[in-house]
């Protein structure tokens, strides 16, 4: 088509062109799935589009981003250095707060008041990874337009618009899903939405639990994973009477082995934590004001409790999304290599994102700070430039806790890979502790315990090169140390 008829076309009817807007192919047809070259210059499509969109709530908008976490911040950050920022980038949150470190919310946010508790503005995106904070006047200097407390309800894809709650009507070129998830709840029958019982998604979250933390004598945590083990970190440092409640048989069944979680068990007891293992949830109970004081199990038993915190998982928050396309399997929004769904212009990252494991060659989606960040900079990357590179993920997982004000021991742990096949463990935990995994003679993960940073910078190499390894000479290693000098050999 020529430009005289994109131009007719977009005065008169801004939205009449059928995916109009992801076809002006910045630099790279590929990108936007065009299978000719483009007609027109990416700069005059734009100049169009400002034209034609003076009826949206966010006008002169090219790109739009649904969702306010990590990976809105990290994709913010790649606009910015692409130049593409300024006047061209509406960001669209349910949240009150520009882009933040999730991971704080479970970890510093929750220390003790005395201890020093992290706190915006010191954790803004994009701090977590060493880079500049991202503080509301960021965006303003930037040129980003930032929509707060107005989460979007719905998505027309013939017309390239979405509306929020409020009633706004947002005109986008390239969207961009960044939703992350929301909390699994305990059903409201069985006392999920007491007074007192408390999920962890966002700030407002967390300061609704400190609060309860400041009155609090005896808390319960219901599950044994990431959730679990940090809040129950963090209540220790408040010295409450602090129980952790979950239906496997060890802490972080999904990536601990049986052996490893002891260890970290009998650390938490050590801090005063208490276990029930293997305890199924009938429901919690409420007090003569209406307040949690319960967590009765199905064997009859009850444990006291003011405080409840459930942290059993997340789900993808799909929301008005589910007709993009969504992978069945592993929930999300399904996307390929360089994070585009089915439908042209629209892309989605971070926690909602069902994309291809390329190393391991199977879909997965993965909820972690680390795969935010990486998928945010390289679908921003693909849309902006020429960039066809398949997204190589190499699957990262990390936890800190005990690291409040006075703590007698502070924990950290990393892991590079994939859990699969046997394992070796070699260490006592005190001072350090690491696990192999080891499949069909190859090591493909590994996970560390209170390491140098030159060890840590290791493991992700010997994840990645997967290099055959002699198992019985892992095994006789006398110390982590010694264990890594073998494993970097076999690189």
């Amino acid at each position: 088509f020529t430009v005289r008829r994109v131009i007719m076309s977009s005065i008169s009817n801004a939205i009449s062109i059928k995916h109009g807007l992801s076809l002006w192919c910045p630099q790279s047809t590929s990108v936007n799935r065009i299978s000719q070259p483009c007609s027109i210059s990416s700069t005059t499509f734009r100049r169009r589009f400002s034209v034609s969109a003076s009826s949206f709530a966010n006008e002169n908008r090219e790109y739009l981003i649904v969702g306010g976490g990590n990976a809105a911040g990290y994709a913010a950050r790649t606009f910015v250095d692409h130049g593409l920022a300024d006047g061209k980038l509406c960001i669209v949150s349910k949240e009150a707060y520009a882009p933040y470190e999730r991971p704080a919310l479970t970890k510093g946010y929750l220390f003790p008041l005395d201890k020093k508790p992290a706190r915006l503005p010191g954790f803004h995106t994009c701090v977590g990874s060493g880079g500049e904070r991202q503080t509301p006047d960021w965006y303003k200097e930037k040129g980003i337009e930032m929509l707060y407390e107005d989460p979007v309800a719905d998505i027309d894809i013939e017309k390239q618009t979405v509306r929020t709650d409020s009633g706004k009507l947002l005109k986008y070129g390239s969207l961009i899903i960044a939703t992350g998830c929301t909390a699994s709840r305990f059903p409201d029958k069985i006392g999920g939405n007491l007074p007192g019982v408390h999920y962890i998604r966002d700030i407002a979250d967390a300061n609704s639990l400190i609060s309860s933390l400041e009155n609090a004598k005896k808390v319960v945590i219901v599950g044994g994973g990431y959730i679990g083990m940090e809040v129950a970190a963090a209540a220790a440092g408040w010295k409450l009477d602090t129980t952790i409640v979950f239906p496997e048989d060890h802490l972080m069944p999904r990536l601990f082995t049986p052996s490893l979680a002891q260890k970290y068990e009998e650390l938490y007891q050590d801090f005063g934590v208490k276990f029930v293992k293997g305890a199924s949830i009938k429901n919690l109970e409420a007090g003569s004001d209406g307040h949690v004081s319960g967590v009765k199990l199905e064997n009859g038993s009850t444990i006291e409790a003011d405080t409840v915190v459930i942290g059993i998982g997340a789900k993808p928050a799909v929301g008005p999304f589910e007709r993009v396309g969504l992978n069945k399997t592993v929930g999300g929004i399904q996307v390929d290599g360089m994070f585009r769904t089915s439908i042209p212009g629209i892309f989605a990252i971070g926690d909602v994102a069902a994309f291809p494991l390329k190393i391991y060659n199977r879909i997965t989606r993965v909820e972690h700070v680390d795969h935010a960040r990486r998928s945010a900079q390289h679908c921003v990357k693909s849309l902006l430039t020429a960039h066809t590179d398949t997204y190589d993920y190499l699957p990262y997982f990390y936890s800190r806790v005990f690291e409040h004000e006075g703590s007698p021991r502070k924990v950290w742990w990393q892991f590079f890979g994939d859990n699969v096949g046997e394992t070796v463990e070699i260490g006592n935990f005190d001072p350090k502790i690491a696990t192999f995994w080891i499949d069909s003679g190859k090591l493909k993960g590994v996970l560390l315990e209170s390491g140098s940073p030159e060890e840590f910078q290791l493991l992700p190499k010997l994840a990645r090169s997967q290099p055959s390894i002699d198992i019985a000479k892992l095994q006789k290693a006398s110390s982590v140390e010694e264990a890594l000098e073998i494993a970097q050999a076999s690189i």
